[in-house]
């Protein structure tokens, strides 16, 4: 699946997106197995509070099913004006 970054995420991490074989049933356990990866991740994904999540261009939650899924984004909340 590929996985976007977006924003201060991309910053962190350092690349925009990247495809990853997961073994990851949820969103939130993909969280996790990214942030086991390195620092950026972790860094990445300390507050989840801070953090947007799209699944195949629907926004969703982290309990989100990844079954079948092409595509998750991570982004900070946007705000309009």
């Amino acid at each position: 699946m590929d996985v976007l970054y977006f924003a201060w995420v991309r910053e962190r991490i350092g690349i925009p997106r990247e495809t990853l074989d997961t073994s990851a049933r949820t969103v939130a356990e993909l969280v996790e197995e990214l942030r086991g990866r390195e620092d950026r991740y972790a860094a990445a994904f300390a507050d989840l509070s801070a953090l947007r999540v799209a699944v195949d261009q629907d926004l969703t939650d982290f309990d989100a099913s990844l079954e079948g899924v092409r595509e998750v984004a991570f982004f900070p909340p946007m705000t309009g004006g």
